[in-house]
């Protein structure tokens, strides 16, 4: 009979370890290492106790809605997103300064018009003064008219694409522009659906930082095991917060002690 209880306990220990974390009093312990996760609303308290909450309050991005999606133009899409590609490594203002110039090169951008822009015409634009010409990101742009036009007729709309995508699977969305577009993986898609106010958490420095801190990484999370397991803890806190998963990873990131 001890034999028998004492094989009992070691089974129940390791079925222990076999869960990924637990609740103690308000708090998820890892299995792993013994830090621990807080739960949203303590680390929301130490971000507004901070002197310049009113300033982090003001940052907070916009989150548009589903409608607001949907009635945004493919076009829009497009300079969005090739507007992002070009500030990947740049000053975004260099960029925002000579977005005008990019709209005349491209047809203000219209998926149609741009996916039929020949190899010349695109070498062309190597010398146009008024743009960035940086032959790689002048490729991409039609590449990603394609990537919107395809899945526009695949979603009938970007936007509606944008709209319907679950924030639940946001990495899902992630890896689909990485995979289909041009120049989209890494934080270009994330900054891109930040932009167009599609919500989504960002992974920049100081969210990592705070996720780490929170036991929830060991590491920048690119391997998509490493992915779901943040996607699992913002879900968790927008649960907990209501929060949309843009406001958590700002919040989260001057969380950091």
């Amino acid at each position: 009979m001890r034999q028998l209880m004492a094989k009992l306990r070691i089974i129940r220990g390791f079925r222990v370890l076999a869960i990924s974390a637990v609740r103690v009093r308000g708090r998820r312990i890892s299995a792993t290492g013994g830090t621990t996760m807080q739960e949203w609303q303590r680390i929301d308290e130490r971000v507004r106790a901070r002197a310049d909450w009113a300033a982090i309050e003001a940052r907070l991005p916009v989150v548009r809605s589903a409608a607001e999606l949907v009635a945004m133009g493919d076009d829009r899409y497009l300079s969005q997103i090739c507007r992002r590609v070009f500030r990947a490594g740049l000053k975004h203002a260099l960029v925002d300064a000579k977005w005008p110039a990019f709209e005349q090169a491209f047809h203000g951008f219209d998926p149609a018009r741009v996916i039929l822009m020949s190899d010349e015409q695109l070498e062309a634009q190597m010398h146009n003064r008024a743009l960035i010409r940086h032959w790689g990101k002048l490729k991409s742009v039609r590449h990603n008219a394609l990537l919107v036009v395809t899945l526009a007729e695949r979603y009938g709309g970007f936007g509606r694409l944008l709209a319907a995508w679950p924030t639940a699977d946001i990495i899902g969305l992630w890896a689909l522009l990485k995979k289909e577009g041009a120049h989209l993986g890494g934080h270009s898609g994330p900054a891109f659906l930040r932009q167009v106010g599609k919500d989504t958490f960002r992974l920049s420095d100081d969210v990592v930082a705070a996720l780490r801190q929170q036991g929830v990484v060991e590491r920048p999370p690119t391997a998509q095991r490493d992915l779901r397991r943040v996607q699992e803890v913002f879900n968790h806190w927008h649960a907990q917060s209501g929060l949309p998963l843009s406001h958590l990873s700002l919040l989260l990131a001057h969380s950091l002690q």
